[in-house]
């Protein structure tokens, strides 16, 4: 397998791990674009993120992620379905220059007004329902500190992630701390201080990890380089890979919700649509049949399922 995602429990800590590797799976996605390399490792960084936490969360939907940048990069977008279907993309500004020498906080928080939003998406949607999201700044450096920060104050959860990207891996390590186990009395099963200890000493390891030693290393290396010592349940392999959903139908569906006014402006202007998926580069062409038939009384009548593409 050369995508994974490995989950792993800590059988005399109050935590849990996983690790992620990305290489046919990220290969694949940025075959459809060209991006510098400062934001091919950003988007890379926030995709092996997402896998990690969209694994973490027992929901039956897709986990966004999204930077809203007011810096070089306009935006970026990572999503991953609990079936480990993931696809990522990003809008860079024409008129910045991306810098070699480009940071996080330079690439997308420039002047202190970029943001973040994590979305769950469910898959079946009762009538009404809406996506779970939460918008934050962006505090922090780095994609890991601006999760761990998210983490923290959303769902008061101690988590630290380490993660590396370039051009052919995208990989990721995740420690999670979890709530105090109770007894029938609400009594904590172990120790607050020795918690505590583990914890601490779980994160210092990892902490060791450097980002060359990531993007030249498979996680099982790095697991058991990581953690030999301790005593580590390790479950089956979970294997992401990338996968677009986008359709004409779902194309279509945008097309209606744009309007007939404005859709029928862009036609003159144009003399027909072309439409580019921000995922996979698929086109879709409507001419002026095309979008009249969108129009039309029967096709009024369709509900749309998804103005994703």
């Amino acid at each position: 397998m050369s995508d994974k995602l490995q989950k792993i429990l800590f059988q005399k800590a109050n935590a849990r791990g996983s690790l992620v590797e990305l290489s046919d799976a990220w290969t694949e996605m940025l075959s459809h674009h060209t991006y510098p390399m400062p934001v091919t490792k950003l988007l890379g960084e926030m995709t092996a993120a997402v896998v990690l936490l969209s694994g973490s969360i027992k929901f039956n939907g897709s986990t966004v992620m999204q930077i809203h940048g007011d810096g070089p990069v306009r935006l970026l977008v990572v999503e991953c379905s609990n079936t480990m279907q993931i696809r990522a993309t990003a809008k860079i500004h024409e008129e910045l220059p991306v810098k070699d020498t480009d940071t996080f906080s330079s690439l997308v928080n420039a002047n202190g007004k970029g943001r973040c939003i994590i979305t769950l998406d469910p898959h079946e949607k009762i009538p009404g329902q809406r996506p779970y999201q939460g918008i934050i700044s962006l505090e922090g450096e780095t994609v890991s500190e601006v999760l761990e920060n998210y983490m923290k104050r959303s769902e008061q959860l101690d988590t630290r992630i380490w993660l590396a990207a370039d051009s052919t891996h995208a990989r990721g390590v995740m420690l999670q701390r979890m709530p105090a186990q109770l007894d029938e009395r609400g009594v904590a099963l172990t120790d607050s201080k020795e918690d505590e200890n583990a914890w601490q000493h779980l994160t210092a390891l990892a902490s060791t990890l450097k980002v060359q030693e990531m993007l030249s290393t498979d996680i099982a290396t790095l697991q058991h380089r990581l953690f030999w010592e301790e005593d580590v349940a390790v479950f089956e392999p979970l294997q992401p890979a990338f996968h677009c959903g986008c359709n004409r139908e779902k194309v279509s569906n945008m097309l209606k919700m744009l309007g007939q006014a404005e859709v029928e402006q862009a036609l003159q202007e144009q003399g027909a649509l072309t439409i580019q998926c921000d995922y996979c580069g698929k086109s879709y062409r409507f001419d002026s049949i095309d979008c009249k038939t969108l129009f039309s009384p029967v096709s009024a009548q369709e509900t749309p399922s998804d103005t994703r593409h």
